[in-house]
C-alpha cells in the first residue's frame, strides 16, 4: 500500500507550509533567484510527491567536523523524513554524537527537496517505528518477498526522524 497525501493531517500540512515559507524568507538572494515562487512546492504538493520510499542523500558530521554524505532510504511520514539504519552503522555513531543532518531527495533536474535539521533517534519500541516499518514493508515485500519482513524483524532497528530547521523545494514541471 502506497501512502496517500492524506496521511498528513491538516495541522501537519499547515506546519509544513509554515516551515517552507519561513525557510524561503530566510534564504539568500542567490537561492531565491533559483527557487522562484513558481518553482516552489506547497506543503500539499510535497506530501503528494514524496510517497513511498524515496532515495535521499543524507549528510552527517564526523567527530572532526567533516560532512559525510551517503544514500539512504527515506520515507516522508506525517510531514517529516524518517530513515532507518543498522545498530552498528557509522551513520548511527555520528547521529548519536552529533545529530545535525542534511538530507536531499534529488531524483533529477526537475525536483529537489532538501531538509536541514537534527535527527531524533528511535527504536523498534517507539510508536513511530510501527509507521516506518509498515512503509518499509509496503515498499520492499513486493520486490524482495516475505523474507524482507523476516529480516527486518530479526535485526535491532534504529531509526531517526529529521526534525527540520529549514526545508527547501524546487520543481520544474
Amino acid at each position: 500500500m502506497v501512502k496517500s497525501a492524506m496521511d498528513e493531517t491538516a495541522a501537519e500540512r499547515a506546519e509544513l507550509q509554515r516551515l517552507l515559507d519561513r525557510s524561503m524568507a530566510a534564504a539568500g538572494p542567490h537561492l531565491r533567484d533559483i527557487i522562484t515562487d513558481e518553482r516552489r512546492l506547497t506543503a500539499d504538493e510535497v506530501c503528494e510527491r514524496l510517497q513511498g520510499m524515496v532515495l535521499l542523500t543524507m549528510a552527517t558530521v564526523t567527530s572532526d567536523g567533516r560532512p559525510i554524505g551517503a544514500p539512504i532510504d527515506g520515507y516522508f511520514l506525517h510531514g517529516r523524513f524518517h530513515v532507518s539504519t543498522g545498530p552498528d552503522s557509522v551513520r548511527l555513531r555520528h547521529l548519536q554524537s552529533r545529530p545535525a543532518v542534511t538530507a536531499t531527495h534529488l531524483p533529477g533536474e526537475q525536483l529537489a527537496v532538501t531538509v536541514h535539521g537534527r535527527a531524533e533517534l528511535y527504536d523498534g519500541t517507539d510508536p513511530a517505528w510501527v509507521r516506518l516499518r509498515q512503509a518499509m514493508l509496503d515498499h520492499y515485500v513486493p520486490t524482495q518477498g516475505p523474507q524482507f519482513a523476516e529480516w527486518l524483524d530479526s535485526i535491532a532497528p534504529v531509526a531517526a526522524v529529521i526534525v527540520p530547521d529549514k526545508m527547501f523545494t524546487f520543481a520544474m514541471d
